[in-house]
């Protein structure tokens, strides 16, 4: 892997950044860096980031699977980073309903499996992880193999997740519900700072910093008390076990015991009712952000990641038909 981190402000040779429209017509923003053409491509990866994530923040990590030859895309979801907002708050992650996230990853799958070279495989971190697990269980994707990053599979705070969802019902509920959950950070009513729930790199979180700073139209800050209301749902609905049985994908979840971001605990119920899934546990030396963390986490990361790769997505074909 590269020990150059000056490719994290840079946008890598031979990748391209452009638009890919939504079937109802919204326009996100989209990363594609194909294979290198010297040699037959090691397969395709579909990234996708966490709410408020931007591609930039992951071209230290694309670089490292572009290296391994694999094709590597991804886009930034509906609402937020370079994709347009939800609400005139140009600083707010707002959405009406999580479906719209499932929409726009189906038609995108299906569209990015029809063009690009297999086997394909799906990662996502935190809100993307979870996207992506109800994507599998709704069989709206159908990869060779999924990898899940700290998942937002449970979100992290002082009280149960049921009184939560009927709290931010009860506050979301007053109002304009598009409206800013909370001021600043990533979560309210914590002593945290923002690098802190993170990670523990303080260069790669400069690099997020950095990115947001040239490019203030990419920044998304708090979520709107839709987007929480949004969240407790979808993640109780996730957690049924009935929902899960049906997911026949192999997957890697990598789930970060000390989060403060998103519960871990609830990451360690979901992964024991996947029927074909293994589980890599981080302890204290790994925050929210494991791919972007000091380079002993990331690394051994990655190593996980790269041999769950190559057991289970086997190079030149896809191991589970694709859904139409």
């Amino acid at each position: 892997m590269a020990d150059d981190r000056t490719l994290c402000r840079t946008v890598p040779e031979g990748a391209r950044i452009d638009r890919w429209r939504a079937p109802d017509g919204w326009d996100l923003r989209r990363f594609t860096w194909p294979a290198a053409s010297d040699s037959a491509p090691r397969g395709s990866i579909l990234f996708q980031g966490g709410r408020g994530d931007i591609f930039e923040k992951y071209l230290e990590t694309l670089d490292h699977w572009h290296r391994r030859g694999w094709h590597v895309t991804s886009f930034d979801w509906r609402g937020q980073g370079g994709s347009g907002r939800l609400t005139d708050n140009p600083h707010c992650g707002h959405i009406d309903r999580f479906e719209q996230f499932i929409d726009d990853l189906a038609v995108f799958f299906r569209q990015w499996v029809a063009q690009t070279p297999a086997p394909h495989v799906i990662m996502g971190h935190s809100m993307g992880g979870h996207l992506v697990l109800r994507a599998l269980a709704e069989q709206r994707i159908a990869p060779a193999a999924a990898v899940l990053i700290a998942p937002m599979l449970g979100l992290h705070g002082p009280i149960g997740p049921r009184f939560a969802e009927w709290l931010a019902r009860r506050l979301g509920g007053v109002g304009n519900p598009a409206r800013p959950a909370w001021k600043g950070n990533e979560k309210p009513y914590t002593t945290d700072t923002r690098a802190a729930l993170l990670t523990d790199d303080a260069d790669r979180y400069a690099d997020e910093i950095w990115w947001q700073t040239e490019k203030p139209e990419l920044l998304t800050g708090p979520p709107s008390w839709n987007w929480v209301i949004e969240a407790f749902a979808s993640t109780r609905n996730l957690r049924d076990p009935a929902v899960l049985g049906g997911v026949r994908v192999p997957t890697l979840m990598l789930i970060a015991d000390h989060d403060k971001l998103v519960d871990p605990r609830a990451a360690h119920a979901t992964a024991a009712r996947l029927p074909d899934n293994r589980v890599v546990r981080f302890g204290r030396e790994s925050a929210h952000e494991i791919l972007r963390e000091v380079d002993a986490v990331r690394n051994r990361a990655l190593a996980e990641i790269d041999l769950f790769l190559d057991a289970r997505a086997r190079s030149g074909a896809d191991s589970v038909a694709v859904m139409a």
